[in-house]
């Protein structure tokens, strides 16, 4: 065990509660979770997660050279994934948020690699404007709940991406939320919004994402 690993293992007993090992694509990720209740629901791997995780493995998607960006990440294991997959990413939540991820990407990407990865705080329609609009990908795990916040992640969105972006969301249905009206009449106001994957079992979808040409969204 590397002298960094060591220290990733002594952060766990002090700060962090059971790091939890997961494999997708190959790669081991060592993911924890911060004993900070603070950080609400940033402080969980959500199974709609790791059900894109899952996704980005039996797809076989390739991240090599692309630029890609993670929003809402928490743990940060859907962008840990894509780095370790090839893509130069950046993995964005709320400030105090940041630190939680920055512990995962030590623990999970190698030194040579972490170059490839930018650790920033990203508040959905305030901030976003200060992000360039020319990613290839942006993933998105379990962010879609709050009907509050859609308008914002809508418009931050619109301005991350272009025609050439491709979004993947993944949403578990909770029954007390509207996230079947984010994807069915909010999001297809500016997107094309298609399921391409669905676990019955755990009710997640997970959606692939196209920004409309703006032709397109002038005919609406």
């Amino acid at each position: 065990m590397d002298k960094e690993r060591q220290k990733t293992c002594i952060d766990y007993y002090t700060d962090y509660i059971l790091e939890k090992k997961y494999q997708f694509c190959g790669q081991h990720l060592f993911i924890s979770q911060s004993s900070d209740s603070r950080l609400g629901t940033s402080n969980f791997v959500w199974e709609a997660g790791l059900e894109l995780c899952r996704y980005i493995e039996k797809q076989n998607l390739n991240f090599k050279g692309l630029k890609v960006i993670e929003l809402g990440a928490g743990t940060g294991i859907l962008g840990i994934l894509a780095v370790l997959l090839g893509g130069n990413v950046t993995i964005t939540d709320q400030p105090n948020v940041l630190k939680q991820i920055q512990h995962n990407v030590t623990a999970s990407i190698p030194a040579s690699c972490r170059d490839r990865v930018n650790i920033r705080a990203l508040t959905w329609g305030h901030d976003h404007v200060q992000f360039p609009s020319d990613y290839d990908i942006i993933l998105g795990g379990e962010i879609v709940y709050y009907s509050k916040t859609y308008p914002l992640l809508v418009s931050t969105l619109q301005h991350l991406s272009n025609e050439r972006t491709t979004i993947y969301l993944s949403s578990k249905l909770w029954r007390d939320f509207q996230i079947h009206q984010f994807y069915e009449n909010i999001l297809p106001e500016h997107f094309d919004c298609e399921l391409v994957n669905r676990n019955e079992e755990e009710n997640i979808n997970v959606y692939k994402v196209i920004k409309k040409s703006s032709r397109s969204e002038n005919q609406l």
